[in-house]
C-alpha cells in the first residue's frame, strides 16, 4: 500500500471516529441539556436511566479519535492539543461533572441535594455540545498556526462570534437528537412533550443552520467552496437534505425510531461536508497556507499507519458489534425500579 493510501485511509477513519462520536454522544448530550426542563423528579430519572447504560461508552468514541489523531497524525495532535488547550480542559472538567452527577444525584434523599447534581448534569451535558462545534468552526476557519505548528492565539480567540454561532447550532442538533432519543425512551406522556421538543430543537437548528452556513461562506468560503466542488459534496448534500426533511416527517408522524436514523444521517452529512471542505488539511494556517498541518506532511510513517490499519481493522468491527449488542440489550422504553438512578 502506498503512503498516500495510507494517509488517506486514516482521514477518512478519524472522520468515521468523530462522527460516530457526534451521533452516539450527540444525543446523550442532548438529553442532558434537556434534563434542566423536565417535570419532576420521576421525569428526570427516566432522562437520566435512558442514557445510563451507553453514555460512557458512547465517550469512548472521542477517546478513540484522539488516540487514532496521536498515532497517525502526531503534529496535528500536538498543535490542536496544546493550542486547544484551556478547551480541552474545560471540556474534561463538564465531562467529569456530568458522570459525578449522575452517580451521585440519588445518594442522598434531598431535593436541594438532587438539585444541584441536576445543574451540573446539565451544565456538563451543555458546555461539551457547545465546545465540539466550536472546534469544527475553529478548524475550519483555520488557526493561526507558525512554521514550527505552535499556535499563536489565546483561549479567548477561539471564542470568536462565528465558532460560538456554530457552537450553539451544534446544541440545537444534539437537543434535537436527544429529544427524539427520549421520544423512542419514555412512556406516551413523555414521548409527546419529547416530540414539541423535537420539533421546537428542528426549526432552531434549521434556522441556526442557514445562519452558519452564512457565516461559513464568509468566514471559510474559499474552503467551502473547494469541498462543495467535490464530487462527493452532491451525495453529503443530498444526505443532509433527506435527513433534515426526514426528522421532522418522522416526528411530526411519530415514528421516533426512523427520525433518529434520520438525525444520524443529518449529523454524518455534516461533519462530511466538512471534511470534504478540509481534505487534504488537517488543521489550515491563518498565518501562511505553506504552514497548514495536511494528511501529507503530518502523518506517522508508512511503517506505522499499516500496523495500526490492521489493528483498526480487526478491533473496529469487534467495537461495532459491542455497541449494537449494548443498544440491542437496554432497547425499549425506561422501567424505573429500586436500582435506577
Amino acid at each position: 500500500m502506498s503512503i498516500a493510501f495510507l494517509q488517506d485511509a486514516w482521514f477518512l477513519l478519524l472522520g468515521v471516529l468523530l462522527a460516530g462520536y457526534a451521533i452516539l454522544d450527540g444525543f446523550d448530550l442532548g438529553v442532558g441539556v434537556l434534563h434542566i426542563f423536565a417535570k419532576g423528579d420521576q421525569e428526570r430519572r427516566v432522562h437520566l436511566n435512558a442514557i445510563a447504560p451507553v453514555w460512557d461508552g458512547n465517550e469512548v468514541w472521542l477517546l478513540t479519535a484522539g488516540g487514532a489523531m496521536f498515532a497517525a497524525f502526531p503534529p496535528v495532535y500536538a498543535s490542536v492539543f496544546s493550542g486547544f488547550y484551556l478547551a480541552f480542559m474545560l471540556l474534561l472538567l463538564a465531562l467529569i461533572a456530568r458522570a459525578v452527577s449522575l452517580e451521585f444525584r440519588g445518594k442522598v434523599e434531598s431535593a436541594r441535594w438532587a438539585a444541584a447534581w441536576d445543574v451540573g448534569f446539565a451544565a456538563g451535558s451543555f458546555v461539551p455540545a457547545l465546545l465540539f462545534g466550536v472546534a469544527m468552526a475553529n478548524i475550519l476557519k483555520g488557526l493561526p498556526i507558525d512554521k514550527e505548528g505552535f499556535y499563536q492565539g489565546t483561549f479567548l480567540d477561539l471564542l470568536s462570534p462565528y465558532a460560538v454561532l456554530v457552537g450553539v447550532t451544534g446544541v440545537a442538533l444534539f437537543v434535537m437528537h436527544g429529544a427524539i432519543w427520549m421520544m423512542i425512551k419514555g412512556d406516551e406522556v413523555l414521548h409527546e412533550r419529547m416530540r414539541k421538543w423535537a420539533i421546537g430543537a428542528w426549526a432552531a437548528f434549521a434556522l441556526l443552520f442557514a445562519a452558519s452556513s452564512a457565516a461559513s461562506a464568509l468566514f471559510a468560503g474559499e474552503r467551502m467552496t473547494a469541498g462543495l466542488g467535490r464530487p462527493l459534496a452532491l451525495v453529503a448534500l443530498a444526505a443532509l437534505v433527506a435527513g433534515l426533511l426526514g426528522v421532522v416527517f418522522f416526528v411530526v408522524k411519530r415514528m421516533p425510531r426512523c427520525a433518529f436514523t434520520c438525525s444520524s444521517v443529518t449529523i454524518a452529512a455534516m461533519l462530511g461536508i466538512v471534511g470534504l471542505s478540509l481534505y487534504p488539511d488537517l488543521v489550515p494556517s491563518t498565518l501562511d497556507p505553506a504552514y497548514s498541518l495536511t494528511v501529507r506532511n503530518a502523518s506517522s510513517s508508512a511503517g506505522t499507519l499499516s500496523v495500526m490499519l490492521v489493528v483498526a481493522l480487526v478491533g473496529m468491527p469487534l467495537v461495532l458489534g459491542y455497541t449494537i449488542f449494548i443498544y440491542r440489550k437496554f432497547a425499549g422504553r425506561v422501567v424505573l425500579h429500586d436500582e435506577s438512578y
